[in-house]
C-alpha cells in the first residue's frame, strides 16, 4: 500500500498494524513500515523531517495524546542509527548541558513569576501578608512543574487568569471536601460543583483581603498547617 504524500494524523485503528483517517475510514499501516513510539523528541522530528509518515494520537476528554508514528523501518534505522551517533560526541554532551541549564533558568524565573501572579491575585490584608506568601508558595509547588498538566503550564491564557485558576483549584482540593464528594454522573453535575466550591472559596479569599481575624478552624489555616499542603 503506498503512503500519503502528505502529513496526516490519525487516531488508532482496530488494530495493532492499522489506523482510522480523520474521515473514520480504517487503513492498514504500509508493508515495512514500523511505529516510533513516543518519548524521544529528538527522533520523531528527524523521522518525519526523513520522509512520508503517519502520526497517531488519540483524543481523551479535552487532552490529545501521542501514540506514535508510522514510517518505513529503513528511515528509522538510518535516523536513530546517526542520532546515537551523534548523542556519545562531546558536542551533543555540551548542548544537552546547556540545553539543560537554559530550562532550569527559565522555569525558576517563571515559578518565581507565577508565585508573584499568585500573591497579586490574593491581595491579602498586610494583616495577612504571611500567609499570603506560604499560600503563593504552596500553590506554585503544586501548579508549575514541568508537566504536571496544570492550568499554570498552559500559555493560552495570561498568567494572571492561570494564577487565579490554579488558587481556586488549590483551595477545592486543600479546603473543601470534593476528592470525596459522592457527584452524581449526571452532565454538567461536576460543573455545578466546581463553581459552588468555587464561590466558597471566594468568600473565604474576601475575608483575608478585608483583615478580618482568623477564626478558630478556618480551612484555609488547616490546609497550610497540613503536611500536604503543597499536593492537590
Amino acid at each position: 500500500m503506498r503512503a500519503d504524500t502528505t502529513p496526516l494524523t490519525f487516531t488508532p485503528g482496530p488494530t495493532a498494524t492499522t489506523v482510522r483517517a480523520p474521515d473514520g475510514a480504517v487503513r492498514a499501516v504500509p508493508d515495512g513500515w514500523v511505529l516510533v513510539p513516543p518519548g524521544d523528541a529528538a527522533l520523531t522530528r528527524r523521522v518525519r523531517a526523513a520522509g512520508e509518515t503517519w502520526s497517531v494520537a488519540e483524543k481523551r476528554g479535552r487532552k490529545v495524546f501521542s501514540r506514535g508514528v508510522w514510517a518505513p523501518a529503513a528511515t528509522v534505522e538510518q535516523v536513530r542509527a546517526d542520532l546515537d551517533a551523534e548523542r556519545v560526541t562531546e558536542a551533543y554532551a555540551r548542548k544537552r548541558e546547556a540545553d539543560t541549564g537554559r530550562r532550569e533558568r527559565a522555569q525558576t524565573e517563571y515559578v518565581a513569576e507565577f508565585q508573584n501572579a499568585v500573591r497579586d491575585f490574593l491581595g491579602f490584608h498586610a494583616t495577612h501578608a504571611e500567609l499570603a506568601d506560604r499560600l503563593a508558595r504552596a500553590v506554585a509547588e503544586h501548579a508549575t512543574p514541568v508537566g504536571s498538566g496544570t492550568v499554570a503550564r498552559t500559555k493560552r491564557i495570561p498568567v494572571t487568569e492561570r494564577a487565579e485558576a490554579a488558587v481556586i483549584a488549590w483551595l477545592r482540593h486543600q479546603t473543601t471536601g470534593y476528592d470525596s464528594m459522592p457527584i452524581p454522573r449526571a452532565k454538567g453535575k461536576r460543573r455545578e460543583v466546581r463553581r459552588m466550591l468555587a464561590r466558597r472559596s471566594h468568600e473565604l479569599l474576601a475575608r483575608y483581603r478585608k483583615g478580618e481575624p482568623v477564626t478558630e478552624g478556618c480551612p484555609l489555616q488547616k490546609a497550610l498547617a497540613a503536611p500536604s499542603a503543597g499536593a492537590a
